[in-house]
């Protein structure tokens, strides 16, 4: 019958899957769709729609319009099968015909669907990533705003989850973060939102709170389910939170502002040490600021070398003879005068700035012991201290050997001065290190020794040359029995191994 507009009739329907069903019952359902149109008795085409589709294939069907459409039809068991619709006109023998070609689109959906997906999560723990985790911020701060509703935002950073990685590996690291977002998950049901900033930084929003109880509840929550062993690579490791929390409109109107106010609290809990929280209050965005000018400043302090280094004596106390040298870093500020490390030093290891200052300091040092021997003085050992970053970079020993060769002074006349921690965290690794700088003729000293976790078994592993008890138990003496039982104890037991003893903060 010739193909009448607005009649609803199609003369010749044909489904084609061209190959792209990949389910026999599909491809039947879609031949039997097309038989059905033709055959008296048959079922009509539109019955193969899904019925939200209908209202759109019918009118393509009355206008008789060419074109190409995404549609649905229906497998028999009633399930949706996503669909091309390509309609076109032709006329054969006079006779103007319809022709539908269908195409099979479901991977194509799966794809879209996929990449939405990715656009808006993070791909490895299903978490809001940050852009989608901002937009959904702003939605809640409008309906906030509307509301008269106060806000929470948790910004969580997990302790030293570097050294997961390089000790087992970004896989088993990747797991750890896995865990976490399940746990996160699961803990914070009933309307919070989840998210990953990326690396090892979780962010957690919370709808309608009624100000720092509900805060202190979810965060006890957290705590609660983060630092639970997690199971990896046959062992149990431990990973503990900081995190800073931001309130709206306490702290913050805008998002940008209570993210930042957030992460600022976050570091004020770290700085603080491990599993702790820590509220946003003003004095830590004048201290951020204060910390940003000092940051600029010492950028600026390298480049136009502010830096000076003094010198404080080490002597034998029987008699008085010279035995080293403490080099000691000072910053001649343009404004503020000479400063002491503990008005930078801080700042300089928070911002990786810790690294070009601890070389600068070695570089100079040694310098300076070239300058003694040149001046007709005996050398003495030179001792600089350490930075962590500075003592973990790949080839520190290379580095210490460059120096040596540069300034043309043997490696003898420097001494190496390091933190009990510094030791402990990675005792392979400093032992690797500590070994190489020996083969220099570089001496080794344990600074500020009793103060640190040291276990007196790797005392006698490490190649260590010198103990320095700390100037806390000096103070004391002769006088605080305990400081005195502290102090003789760490004497005889570092003759017993072998090793010289220093003294801080001797006063004649």
């Amino acid at each position: 019958e010739p193909f009448r507009p607005g009649s609803f009739q199609t003369v010749c329907c044909l489904f084609t899957s061209l190959g792209y069903f990949d389910d026999l019952e599909d491809d039947r359902a879609v031949f039997r769709a097309a038989w059905g149109a033709l055959e008296p008795g048959g079922r009509f085409v539109l019955d193969f729609v899904a019925p939200e589709e209908r209202e759109q294939v019918q009118a393509v069907m009355r206008d008789a319009r060419e074109l190409r459409y995404d549609s649905a039809i229906l497998h028999r068991d009633g399930t949706r099968i996503p669909v091309e619709l390509i309609a076109r006109t032709l006329v054969r023998d006079g006779v103007t015909l319809r022709m539908n070609i269908v195409r099979d689109i479901r991977d194509r959906v799966a794809a879209q669907a996929r990449i939405r997906h990715l656009a808006h999560h993070d791909p490895l723990t299903g978490l809001m990533n940050r852009a989608a985790f901002m937009e959904r911020l702003q939605h809640s701060l409008q309906r906030a705003r509307r509301s008269d509703d106060q806000l929470a935002l948790l910004l969580m950073d997990l302790n030293n989850f570097k050294r997961v990685n390089d000790s087992l590996g970004h896989l088993e690291g990747d797991r750890v973060l896995v865990t976490v977002a399940e746990r996160l998950r699961a803990c914070l049901r009933g309307g919070a939102q989840v998210g990953r900033f990326g690396g090892d930084e979780f962010v957690v929003l919370l709808d309608g709170v009624r100000g720092h109880g509900d805060g202190l509840a979810v965060v006890h929550a957290v705590l609660s389910v983060v630092e639970v062993p997690v199971e990896t690579d046959g062992r149990s490791l431990s990973v503990t939170p900081s995190i800073g929390i931001a309130l709206y409109p306490e702290h913050g109107t805008e998002a940008h502002a209570l993210l930042q106010h957030a992460d600022t609290a976050m570091y004020e809990a770290k700085a603080r040490g491990e599993r702790q929280f820590q509220f946003f209050h003003p004095e830590m965005a004048q201290a951020a600021y204060a910390d940003l000018v000092i940051e600029s400043q010492l950028r600026e302090a390298l480049a136009r070398g502010e830096f000076e280094l003094y010198f404080q004596h080490q002597v034998e106390p029987e008699t008085g003879r010279l035995v080293g040298a403490e080099a000691l870093i000072r910053w001649r500020h343009p404004e503020r005068g000479l400063l002491t490390p503990d008005n930078f030093i801080a700042v300089a290891e928070r911002h990786l700035l810790m690294v070009p200052l601890s070389q600068w300091v070695l570089r100079q040092a040694a310098e300076q012991a070239r300058a003694v021997q040149r001046a007709g003085l005996s050398p003495v050992p030179i001792a600089v201290t350490l930075s962590h970053l500075q003592f973990r970079i790949e080839g520190f020993a290379d580095t210490v050997a460059r120096v040596s060769e540069d300034t043309g002074i043997p490696g003898a006349w420097l001494q190496m001065e390091l933190t009990e921690r510094m030791l402990m965290d990675d005792i392979p690794g400093a032992t690797s290190t500590l070994q190489a700088l020996r083969r220099l003729g570089v001496s080794i000293a344990v600074d500020d020794f009793g103060t640190g976790h040291t276990a007196l078994a790797h005392l006698t592993q490490l190649p260590l040359d010198k103990l320095k008890i700390d100037q806390s138990f000096v103070a004391g003496l002769p006088h605080d029995r305990g400081a005195m039982a502290v102090t003789r104890a760490i004497v005889h037991m570092a003759q017993d191994l072998g090793l010289r003893v220093g003294a801080e903060g001797v006063r004649q």
